[in-house]
């Protein structure tokens, strides 16, 4: 027979493990091709419309007004006929229908004319956005128009002035994500700004100068003059190739994580393809034995299932990589909203070769071990019955070792942050360790554990019998359910917390920029008792005389960092949600200079203590401060907070805004609303019940598409399941002969099975329900600081469905165990 049948033989008799070994290894690929594909075609695309999303070459960022350095260099270049400007001013204010009573918290721009220098703004008119936005008009996006009533032509208050809309703007290609702005988009003109009245001192705004190159050669140069003439701490000049934009940081981050989840279970398919492996070359030892009688070599043996199994690794990559390209079309729908509109995506053939690439070098790492250990059968074990002897050595435990690194190495090269893939990696590996050792203990009170019920005692026994994957399926099993239940109990309590048990002394209206000569006249027209809080915006520059690195502190993936601006504020006192955790008081007594109060917040960005000396900028001013004491914040407080707290004599009379936030009864807030807003239309008024509904939305998205990956690390438990089943089929089957030989009937055999698979699936899930509660419990109460619920009833529904699922997925291949013939097989077994 050609050598080529020969093997298409061997496997078609092993059809089942070969299903499985295949599914195993579609889904070692799938994931890691569908995330790193999704992934390099949204960065393919973003880099390739970058100069549109920035709306420029070299694009100037700034909290405050330009500098008169970089402007005056900015102006030397455009005199010099080397670049084209468009100036922006962006800001939050509210606005308010002419003749009507309606509100609405909106995202304001205004522009030059030359805006945007690269790309287009689409309009409903099809004009050009210079031909449509004039001074006295504004161009505004749909859903102000039907949240307030209005049409083309009517007029909207913005600020002091009145201004008449003229279009509807569909696509911006430098806002790509609506989804993280509060409130619809509205273009004015820049000549209307001293007529709208709203940038004032102490006023958010964002300052952008979007600038084009005349000749791209001189680019870099342009761009370095420019950085050198800027201020370090308080304007940012990016060129379009190296300017990451939010929504890109935000991409990007999320990426990481689906990322590490593909690894994860890549981790858990490996583990299946050993599994499945083992059991289908145990089938075949004693045709290995006979070869090796006949003079085959342990080379040739190896080399013979290698090709084998490399003929199915194709069949499993084809599909994976097919059913990978498929996800990659589904994803889209999960971002919807989250990535910019005008962006077509296209396949990345790098991303997915690096997913692919990734998935092959695990399923043959994992692969390894099984084949290796066929040097260790014997040509006697045809006649002595003997096992197969432990081959051990270095090759085994190299491997091993190996794996080890590889899944290391890609955790570090995902996150590219030495400190944080470490740190992954070590949770990780305690997080598994954590639960082998829960289910070691488990499985060892259960062996001990004395049962009466016949059905029952024999499931028990199951779980332990030779070759029985048992702690491989529950390790896999809790660890992806435990990933998934935590994930919905965060989000459920996330819910509760912020949407539909929100505080009933938490305020629910917030006033911005409230300037100080307002203060009185505002207090009287709000009419209702609440504290203002004086807010100063900074800079930190240095601590204990050492500078901010503040290139470092943007790099870092997570958390806060220092290198942005900070809210300041002044008082004498506490407040009521506050307590002083380090120091005796707020300020001391006994120390002449400034002093600053820090919360315990700002010590997980750098590590300070009562004493240290920092300095900030305050419109180019330093101040330099003692650090007088440490706050900490009461739990589930979700009234304002600040970082830094200074005596009033420090910055008393530094430019600044005045801030308040007001609990109100919900049918009264569009009143409240409406009435400041006409008064002062300077003032920011934002409702938090609108703000929590747009991070919701955005929060179930991301979690529908963990949900989603997640997934495939439950397929991964029930695939090894399967191939546990393989694994012991032979094992199953003589218990299966002999309780039939002593009278049982196949319903009995049934019930053992299926209450062996049973006690898997829910002792699987117990655990997952106890530790995915406590580490819920931890980042629910200890990371996001809300109160904490269980939600059990609909967790123990997913654990009761997931322990369906193992039942079936452990009886459909133990199904062709009940048809074997009992004299058959001892015939069988008494001629080996």
């Amino acid at each position: 027979m050609p050598y080529g049948k020969y093997i298409l033989r061997d496997l078609s008799r092993s059809r089942s493990q070969a299903v499985v070994f295949i599914l195993c290894v579609v889904l070692a690929i799938v994931s890691l091709v569908a995330v790193n594909g999704f992934s390099g075609s949204v960065t393919t695309a973003l880099m390739k419309d970058s100069r549109t999303l920035h709306a420029g070459d070299i694009i100037v960022q700034s909290r405050q007004p330009i500098s008169a350095g970089l402007q005056d260099a900015i102006d030397r270049m455009k005199r010099q006929g080397k670049i084209q400007i468009s100036d922006t001013f962006e800001f939050y204010s509210v606005v308010q229908a002419v003749g009507g009573s309606a509100t609405l918290l909106s995202n304001i721009k205004a522009v030059t004319e030359k805006y945007p220098l690269y790309g287009r703004c689409e309009l409903a008119s099809g004009k050009p956005l210079a031909t449509s936005l004039i001074p006295g008009t504004v161009i505004v996006e749909q859903i102000l128009l039907e949240r307030l009533g209005l049409r083309i032509g009517d007029q909207l208050d913005v600020g002091r002035a009145r201004l008449t809309i003229t279009d509807i703007v569909l696509k911006e290609p430098a806002r790509p994500v609506t989804a993280f702005a509060l409130g619809p988009r509205i273009f004015v003109s820049a000549a209307d700004l001293d007529e709208i009245d709203l940038i004032q001192k102490g006023s958010r705004v964002r300052y952008g100068i979007q600038i084009k190159t005349v000749d791209d050669a001189d680019l870099q140069q342009l761009a370095d003059t420019l950085t050198a003439a800027a201020d370090p701490v308080l304007e940012r000049v990016d060129t379009y190739l190296t300017a990451r934009s939010g929504v890109k940081r935000f991409f990007d981050n999320f990426m990481d994580f689906l990322n590490l989840v593909g690894i994860f279970t890549l981790l858990l398919a490996g583990i299946g393809i050993h599994s499945t492996l083992t059991a289908y070359l145990k089938e075949k030892e004693n045709t290995i034995a006979i070869m090796k009688t006949v003079g085959a070599t342990s080379r040739y043996i190896f080399f013979h299932f290698t090709i084998g199994l490399l003929l199915l690794s194709l069949i499993g990559t084809l599909l994976g990589l097919a059913l990978g390209f498929a996800a990659q079309s589904i994803l889209p729908f999960f971002f919807h909203g989250l990535i910019p509109q005008q962006t077509r995506l296209g396949v990345s053939w790098s991303g997915t070769l690096q997913g692919f690439s990734v998935g092959i070098i695990g399923v043959a790492l994992f692969a390894f071990r099984p084949l290796y250990r066929l040097k260790g059968i014997r040509p006697a074990a045809i006649f002595r019955k003997e096992g197969v002897q432990k081959t051990g050595g270095l090759p085994r435990g190299l491997s091993l070792v190996v794996i080890i690194v590889f899944f290391t190495a890609m955790i570090l090269w995902q996150l590219q942050d030495i400190r944080s893939g470490l740190q992954f990696v070590g949770t990780i590996g305690g997080f598994l360790l954590l639960t082998a050792g829960l289910v070691h203990v488990l499985l060892l009170a259960l062996k001990r554990t004395r049962v009466k019920n016949l059905e029952f005692r024999q499931a028990v026994k199951g779980l332990f019998r030779p070759d029985n994957a048992t702690r491989p399926i529950m390790i896999t099993l809790t660890a992806a359910l435990v990933v998934i239940l935590t994930i919905y109990t965060v989000e459920k309590n996330l819910d509760q917390a912020y949407v539909h048990s929100y505080p009933a002394d938490a305020p629910n209206l917030f006033f911005l920029d409230i300037q100080p000569e307002q203060t009185e006249d505002f207090d009287r027209a709000l009419g209702i008792k609440t504290r203002y809080f004086p807010v100063v915006r900074a800079k930190i520059l240095s601590i204990n005389n050492q500078e901010i690195d503040r290139k470092r502190e943007r790099l870092k993936l997570r958390g806060d960092n220092l290198a942005r601006t900070f809210n300041l504020t002044y008082r004498s006192d506490l407040l009521d949600d506050e307590v002083i955790k380090s120091g005796s008081s707020l300020f001391r007594s006994d120390w002449q200079e400034p002093q600053v109060s820090v919360l315990d917040d700002v010590l997980e960005m750098h590590a300070m203590k009562i004493g240290d000396r920092l300095v900030f900028r305050i419109q180019g001013v330093p101040i330099e401060a003692k650090i007088s004491s440490v706050r900490s914040r009461v739990k589930d407080s979700f009234k304002p907070f600040f970082y830094f707290v200074f005596e009033e004599d420090v910055l008393k009379s530094a430019p600044q805004t005045i801030f308040t936030a007001v609990k109100v009864d919900k049918s009264k807030i569009a009143d409240i609303q409406n009435a400041i807003v006409k008064r002062f239309p300077n003032v920011s008024v934002i409702d938090m019940a609108e703000t929590i509904a747009a991070f919701q939305g955005i929060a179930h998205k991301l979690a529908d598409t963990i949900r989603f990956f997640s997934a495939f690390s439950i397929l991964a438990g029930m695939l090894i399941a399967v191939s546990s089943v393989f694994a012991t089929r032979l094992a199953r089957t003589r218990e299966a002969v002999f309780y039939r030989v002593l009278g049982a009937r196949n319903s009995f055999v049934i019930k053992v099975f299926g209450l062996e698979n049973l006690l898997i699936g829910s002792l699987s899930g117990l655990l997952a329900l106890i530790v995915s509660q406590a580490a819920s419990w931890l980042v629910v109460t200890k990371v996001l600081d809300v109160r904490y619920e269980t939600f059990v009833g609909p967790i123990v529904l997913i654990i009761v469905l997931t322990s369906v699922m193992v039942v079936i997925c452990g009886l459909i291949p133990a199904w062709p165990i009940l048809r074997q013939r009992p004299l058959t097989f001892l015939r069988e077994q008494s001629q080996e």
